[in-house]
């Protein structure tokens, strides 16, 4: 018995290889049925999952990679990404995969990580945070070595590529909206940068909210930024020559800057201008603004990223896989509460 393989438990229990690794290592996306099915095998044939993990180990490295690519340049200052690592960390332990960091400071050093990254036997797969359209050469770049991949965030140009991502057109309305509601009639919006999918789809979110009110807006309400709270800050005071009564941030850092600008100019939130930002991460800022912001899972989103990239390592055929997760409206008093 001692000689079985992976395949011949496969063959038994009329399921794919792919399928008994994934059970024997106790990995995720596999049905009861089919579970129980290569249980029973295991348990007939007196076969040990130890062996077959081991066999599993000596085709595969266990290892997934992070790259962030050079466009990724808030990295270390920006909140985001700490918890982002965290539930992507989380989720290599509890998978028994290592997690390699690659953080592509320049372009050159970029086009030199390539080649390792696709050696054979380094990775099992990898995650790309993307979405910024200088990052598509590396996305067809590792597409043709063929190594399991999966983009964090939505490719300017998706065609045949998994991703995960947040609904940013369907949270950024969310967000809009509620100021709608609030009764706040001249609503502007910091964006981030319109080189990248969430600029430009937190954007839409804003403009598909103001196109279904009867309320108007022109070029001189959306000011563009770059996700910082110094950006923020620069864009409320370019703002402020059009007295808005409402400002969407598309961050929470951005939102933190405007609200800092409003301050300096002597006007009250949100009795003058209410703000409202994006993304709730655990800023002691945020809770001292009190600032209503769209909640996003970041640490959630990670662990989810790696149980998707694990199932397309897993897949015997190639798949395309995209996934959104769900945000929420978390109601503060920047931008005072609905009517009701």
């Amino acid at each position: 018995m001692s000689e079985l393989r992976l395949e011949d438990i496969a063959k038994r229990a009329g399921v794919s290889r792919s399928t008994v690794s994934r059970v024997v290592n106790n990995q995720p996306n596999v049905s009861e049925k089919a579970r129980q099915r290569v249980l029973d095998v295991i348990k007939i044939t007196g076969f040990s999952p130890n062996a077959a993990a081991r066999t599993l180990v000596s085709r595969r490295s266990n290892t997934i990679g992070l790259v962030l690519p050079h466009s990724v340049s808030t990295f270390f200052t920006d909140p985001y990404y700490p918890h982002l690592i965290k539930g992507i960390t989380q989720a290599c332990n509890q998978y028994d995969f290592t997690l390699a960091l690659f953080v592509a400071g320049s372009k050159e050093y970029q086009e030199k990580l390539l080649p390792r990254l696709s050696s054979k036997g380094f990775l099992d797969g990898v995650i790309l945070q993307s979405g910024h359209q200088a990052d598509q050469s590396i996305i067809l770049e590792l597409k043709k070595t063929n190594l399991p991949m999966l983009v964090a965030g939505r490719p300017l140009y998706n065609d045949e590529v998994c991703f995960i991502d947040i609904d940013n057109i369907a949270a950024s309305e969310k967000a809009v909206r509620h100021l709608i509601n609030c009764g706040r009639k001249k609503i502007a919006i910091i964006t981030g940068p319109l080189t990248s999918t969430v600029g430009l789809d937190r954007l839409a979110g804003y403009r598909n909210a103001m196109d279904s009110s009867s309320l108007k807006y022109n070029d001189n309400s959306i000011i563009e930024s770059d996700f910082t709270e110094q950006g923020g800050y620069n864009a409320m005071q370019k703002l402020i020559t059009i007295k808005p009564d409402a400002v969407f941030a598309a961050s929470d850092m951005m939102a933190i800057g405007a609200i800092r600008f409003i301050r300096d100019a002597g006007l009250d939130v949100p009795k003058d201008i209410a703000v409202v930002g994006f993304d709730d991460l655990p800023i002691p800022m945020v809770n001292e603004l009190q600032l209503t912001t769209i909640r996003q899972p970041v640490v959630q989103f990670g662990f989810k990223a790696v149980e998707t990239l694990i199932e397309l390592i897993e897949n015997d055929l190639p798949i395309i896989k995209r996934v959104l997760m769900d945000t929420e409206l978390i109601i503060r008093k920047s931008c005072g509460f609905e009517p009701g």
